[in-house]
């Protein structure tokens, strides 16, 4: 059985930064690609980011080039979204997504 497990969310102001963390359990992590979606209160879950398996590559919602860094760590089977600039409009629940395995979710809220 799989379990992703995210954290490092929290309430931060307009224009801060937080470090966000999934940690997987699963045999040979180093060959799924993870993804970041998010949800916002009332609305559906989009995507944010993604990274393939090495590392090489990545993907991002346009909203968030720029601001937001995905990386992994292969060898803890973790990876981190690094978000920088938050804006109001990231607040919203963020999942880790591997294959079909979802995690329970970490909540960040930007506001003043």
């Amino acid at each position: 059985q799989v379990q992703l497990v995210e954290s490092g969310g929290g309430l931060v102001q307009p224009g801060g930064s937080l470090n966000l963390s999934c940690v997987a359990s699963v045999d040979s992590f180093k060959r799924y690609a993870v993804t970041w979606f998010r949800q916002a209160p009332g609305q559906g879950r989009e995507f944010v980011a993604s990274i393939s398996s090495d590392g090489h590559t990545s993907n991002y919602l346009h909203s968030v080039e720029g601001r937001f860094t995905i990386s992994r760590d292969n060898y803890r089977a973790t990876v981190y979204l690094q978000m920088n600039s938050l804006e109001a409009e990231d607040t919203a629940v963020y999942f880790c997504n591997l294959e079909q395995f979802w995690g329970r979710g970490t909540q960040v809220t930007v506001s003043s």
